[in-house]
């Protein structure tokens, strides 16, 4: 992305060849690294400790992204890893940086999210002598990433970015933390880009194609259940075309939705905390599971309670040979990427059985219902989200994405978005809050002119929200949504659950969103009547095409309102 003043490389072209014999320092050959590996942006809050790679950056293809606080950049970049090939890219300094930068590293880590996190050190001579911000970066990170790595040797930088990317990528993809020692990134070595190192992807084998070919003719009812963030389109769409030929049901893991399509006749919604009650019993009912990109953890198992009979056929498609989060029985693993299994799932041919098409019949009529949009008309009363979700969902694109974080706010996106293609549901599935306004922006930049719609919680909100000043700076223009309803919601559910009529911890008293998203330089309208929400929807969305800004609706919701 050219800018002002700055004079952009040739993605993939590094500044010299392996057999020139210039020298350039550790910190811009980091750069043209992770150019050789296709990363197109960079989300940063740059610290004095990794200045000679914001030298790098400078004129340089990859876009740097200027956030306002590391937790903001660390979601950022881990949402980019969910919306790309390669992975997401944050930069933060040492100590504080590194801490606070910490939630998108669990997020990715729980997600399954491949993702980078550079983090400027201190002199390596400065080391173990308590200099300013020093910290252990093994020892803070090792229990929650799939690498960590520290640059001690200038003349490997390039290798350990090749083998961050790699181990980022391979097997279950995940984060991988790089430690930038301040002075070593200033040593001079041979500019020579170490090349990306492929990823195996598996595979169905013939053994393993045979096993799932009997245990489908042997089934009355059976369900693929799909997940994870590592899959691409052409991926998707192929699994897709294979389960409508079939008539046979998928499911979408919690937060997940759209890889196979919302209006597919094969969809039958989503698995997870606070499912919908058409999905609720299918784990029990079906005779035959098959997740793809996932297994079946404790949010799909009510806690490791449901589907935990060895009896039960269950087959897990997934690269990663140990299963973790794996809860109940594994009949037959297939060590494979969705994609790969979707390609030669493609060839597999079984006959289509009655039984299928009455279960797949059955579960998507029932999908359908609960799916249907509540009238648009809007009441007398209090503004609702049921109004403004009816009134949004027919105006959205085939290719509209929605992100949100973590709160029973986010039960509205579920039921009603309609997500027809991969990834156009972007969210955090370890309950991080603060990610809404993060990864929207994120897929605002990573697509723009597609409607990307965030909808926020109150509390939620504000974990992040200061990053619309980001949103701002570089022309990311979201749909925000914050529905206040002046409480941490979620917790007083289950207070209200364990400790009846005694609510304490969870009340709120919020600001006026809408200034502040003005504040910031976007629109923003607050809405406390139902009748006012088609208007101010109409205002937010023409602000966004009009006058290529971000907007925000703050509305205002009565307490205790759900979703289902």
């Amino acid at each position: 992305m050219k800018r002002i003043g700055h004079h952009p490389r040739v993605a993939g072209t590094p500044r010299c060849t392996a057999n020139s014999a210039a020298l350039q320092s550790a910190g811009h050959l980091i750069v043209d690294s992770l150019l050789a590996h296709g990363v197109q942006r960079t989300y940063v809050v740059p610290g004095e400790s990794f200045l000679d790679v914001l030298d790098g950056l400078h004129g340089s293809f990859i876009h740097t992204v200027v956030c306002r606080h590391e937790g903001g950049a660390a979601y950022m970049a881990e949402a980019d890893g969910k919306l790309h090939q390669v992975p997401g890219i944050a930069m933060v300094t040492r100590g504080p940086g590194a801490a606070n930068a910490h939630v998108g590293l669990h997020t990715a880590w729980q997600d399954s999210t491949p993702m980078v996190l550079f983090v400027g050190l201190i002199p390596f001579a400065h080391r173990d002598r308590e200099a300013f911000q020093e910290f252990d970066i093994k020892a803070w990170f090792d229990s929650g990433a799939k690498r960590v790595m520290v640059l001690d040797n200038a003349e490997r930088a390039s290798e350990i970015v090749a083998e961050a990317m790699f181990a980022a990528m391979s097997g279950r993809p995940g984060p991988v933390v790089v430690g930038l020692p301040e002075d070593v990134l200033r040593h001079k070595v041979p500019a020579v880009v170490h090349p990306p190192i492929p990823v195996a992807a598996g595979g169905m084998t013939a053994a393993d194609a045979d096993a799932l070919a009997a245990a489908l003719a042997a089934a009355d009812r059976p369900l693929f259940v799909t997940g994870g963030n590592d899959w691409t389109q052409e991926g998707a769409d192929r699994l897709t075309v294979w389960l409508e030929r079939h008539h046979i049901p998928a499911a979408a893991e919690w937060r997940t939705e759209g890889t196979v399509p919302f209006d597919s006749p094969s969809y039958v919604g989503p698995i997870g905390y606070g499912r919908p009650r058409p999905t609720y019993d299918l784990l029990e009912e079906t005779d035959l599971l098959v997740f793809v990109g996932t297994v079946p953890g404790d949010v799909i198992t009510d806690g490791f309670l449901c589907r935990q009979d060895w009896a039960k056929e269950n087959f897990l498609v997934t690269i990663d040979p140990s299963l973790r989060g794996r809860s109940g029985p594994v009949s037959h693993q297939i060590v494979a990427k969705p994609d790969a299994f979707a390609r030669d799932l493609a060839a597999l041919e079984v006959p289509v059985r009655d039984e299928w098409k009455a279960w797949t019949a059955r579960m998507r009529a029932e999908q359908e219902s609960f799916a249907a949009l509540p009238p648009a008309v809007p009441s007398r009363g209090p503004a609702r989200m049921d109004t403004l979700m009816a009134n949004l969902v027919p105006l959205l694109p085939r290719d509209a994405v929605v992100t949100f974080g973590a709160g029973e706010h986010t039960n509205w996106a579920h039921r009603y978005f309609p997500t027809r293609r991969y990834a156009s549901m972007v969210s955090a599935r370890n309950g991080s809050m603060g990610y809404s306004v993060p990864s929207a922006i994120a897929a605002s930049l990573a697509g723009p002119g597609r409607r990307i719609v965030t909808i926020a919680g109150d509390g939620e909100f504000l974990m992040n929200g200061q990053e619309l000043a980001t949103a701002a700076q570089y022309g990311a223009t979201p749909l925000v949504i914050v529905m206040d309803n002046q409480e941490y919601g979620t917790i007083r559910t289950h207070q209200e659950k364990h400790y009846p009529h005694r609510v304490s911890g969870t009340q709120l008293k919020n600001p006026d969103f809408a200034l502040m998203a003005r504040a910031f330089g976007g629109f923003g309208v607050r809405v406390d009547r139902d009748c006012d929400v088609p208007a101010a929807l109409a205002a937010a969305l023409n602000a966004i095409d009009a006058e290529g800004v971000f907007a925000l609706i703050h509305l205002v919701v009565e307490q205790r309102v759900r979703a289902y």
